[in-house]
């Protein structure tokens, strides 16, 4: 997030929520969005093709077709160009490249937006105006956004908005990303990524790689390292033999799982580091039993980039050890000597190669955190990116061009499926459905069907139906409900039994980002 989550409460003056179940995927922070709609007046747009729960007090809601996100922004950024409502002084101090996005958008006429999301043009009128004329606009996204074969031009055209409109680089504003889990931002720092080392720092950057080389004492590949597809792709064609999978469960997680299983047999070797026997583990050759978060010391880095303590509770049980643990001795016993004698020393040879956490230590975030960049131990951290300027110098717009996603419905899939999280369950379920009480709720997977799809296809609530798509097919009950619009269909990805990512697609992703197309699939429902 480029600013902290309570400025949705108290500072934003609009939110515009785009591919984001807020409430059920990130509680707090859809908490906090209501308040200050219920309590603030605060303006809402919510843009979702499921009928959330903040559409019910959003000002505009915009249920658009699954993949047009583009078209759909592009059509609010025409409406502010030509109404006059863009930020001049912004753009012409703080941006480069705006006229070619302004070329672009032309075309991008609300009417001509409407007939490709399926939304009315009015309301991408009213959605613009409320968004370009609040005193303080906050974008706020999550995955409906990044998991298509268009994720990151989606995401450039977010940022465009943002641009457009000067509604960065001040409280209760920005471009914000809603993180998936605990820590996700902390793995991306911490260089868990195939083109970084921590914070962001190029490994192709020459000067980057001796930096690290010299810390660590080895010599560094000059090259990127593999997204999870290429790893996947390339176990299947035997061009990797050996894995390492720490904390995921991609037997249940990942596109296309007949792929993904067939690629892990394919393996030589496979070993998972896990705090429970997942589905991926029971393919493992060796299995290291790790420790959850109550068993262990450390940081996590939160959505807002809030580096925090995390406090051992209880004992570790049986022979579960800290991951740190497990890493060092692997590694000592692979050749290379890792005798790090807890956590904080790691942390503290962390803040010697992370520019972004230098300013951080264990006894100034004792009790509260703090926000990187944190460049010296006397900086207050930086909640809200990007207030004097951009860290490239001017912020860049960039011309983007609605593409449709990859599969499309056909005579044969009539519907697009998409996917995602309930309320009840955690990513994998891995964890969440071993709780009696939150399988009370949900104890099993169900397709979300429109009303009118269903009368067509004379199915009833709660029967169950075959869901098939190129990849192969599984078994859930109907849910009908007008959560959904009439020919798009929803199913969650929690339930290994029924496990929706036997359905998603492999073969398509994002170029640059290498995000699997989650959210759009051609699918049919079939009675059983």
């Amino acid at each position: 997030m480029t600013n902290s989550i309570n400025e949705l409460e108290k500072d934003a003056t609009a939110v515009f929520l785009i591919g984001t179940n807020t409430t059920e995927n990130h509680p707090i922070i859809g908490y906090k969005i209501r308040k200050n709609v219920r309590y603030n007046g605060a303006k809402l747009i919510v843009a979702d093709p499921r009928n959330i729960e903040l559409a019910d007090i959003a000002d505009v809601y915009l249920q658009f077709r699954p993949g047009t996100d583009v078209a759909l922004v592009n059509a609010m950024m025409n409406v502010i160009i030509t109404e006059g409502l863009d930020a001049k002084d912004f753009i012409a101090n703080r941006t480069e490249n705006y006229e070619q996005v302004a070329e672009v958008v032309k075309k991008y006429t609300p009417e001509y937006a409407a007939e490709i999301c399926g939304v009315d043009a009015e309301d991408i009128r009213k959605a613009a105006r409320i968004y370009a004329t609040a005193e303080r606009g906050s974008i706020c996204y999550a995955m409906g956004v990044t998991q298509h074969s268009t994720g990151t031009d989606n995401v450039k055209t977010m940022c465009n908005l943002a641009l457009l409109t000067g509604n960065l680089g001040k409280a209760g504003t920005g471009v914000n990303p809603l993180r998936g889990q605990n820590n996700v931002q902390g793995a991306c720092d911490m260089g868990a990524l195939p083109v970084s080392y921590p914070a962001y720092q190029a490994v192709t950057n020459p000067d980057i790689r001796a930096k690290f080389e010299k810390a660590w004492g080895v010599p560094l590949s000059p090259n990127n390292g593999l997204t999870i597809p290429d790893v996947v792709n390339k176990a299947h064609h035997g061009e990797i033999k050996g894995l390492m999978v720490f904390g995921e469960n991609p037997m249940v997680s990942d596109p296309d799982i007949t792929h993904v299983s067939e690629s892990l047999d394919n393996l030589e070797l496979l070993i998972v580091q896990d705090i429970f026997l997942t589905e991926t583990a029971m393919k493992a050759d060796v299995v290291f039993p790790g420790v959850t978060f109550a068993e262990k010391n450390g940081t996590f880095s939160n959505t807002e980039r809030r580096v925090q303590r995390v406090r051992q509770a209880i004992t570790p049980k049986g022979d579960a050890h800290p991951d740190w643990q497990i890493i060092c001795e692997l590694s000592n016993r692979l050749g290379y000597p890792m005798n790090y004698s807890s956590p904080e020393e790691i942390f503290e040879e962390i803040r010697t190669v992370t520019p972004s956490y230098a300013g951080i230590n264990y006894q100034r975030i004792d009790n509260t955190g703090i926000h990187w960049p944190c460049p010296n131990e006397e900086h207050p951290g930086t909640p809200i990116l990007h207030g004097e300027k951009f860290n490239r110098g001017l912020g860049l717009f960039h011309a983007i061009e609605f593409k449709e996603p990859y599969e499309l419905p056909d005579a044969e899939y009539p519907l697009i499926l998409s996917t995602g999280r309930s309320l009840f369950h955690y990513h994998t379920g891995t964890m969440t459905r071993r709780s009696s009480a939150l399988n009370e709720f949900m104890p099993s997977n169900v397709v979300q069907i429109n009303p009118e799809t269903a009368a067509a296809l004379n199915i009833v609530d709660n029967e169950k139906v075959k869901l098939v798509t190129r990849r192969g097919s599984i078994e859930v009950n109907a849910q009908v409900t007008e959560m959904v619009p009439a020919g798009v269909v929803f199913t969650f990805f929690h339930f290994s039994e029924a496990a929706a990512n036997i359905l998603t697609q492999a073969e398509v992703f994002d170029p640059v980002a290498k995000i699997p197309e989650y959210k759009v699939s051609a699918a049919r429902i079939d009675k059983i």
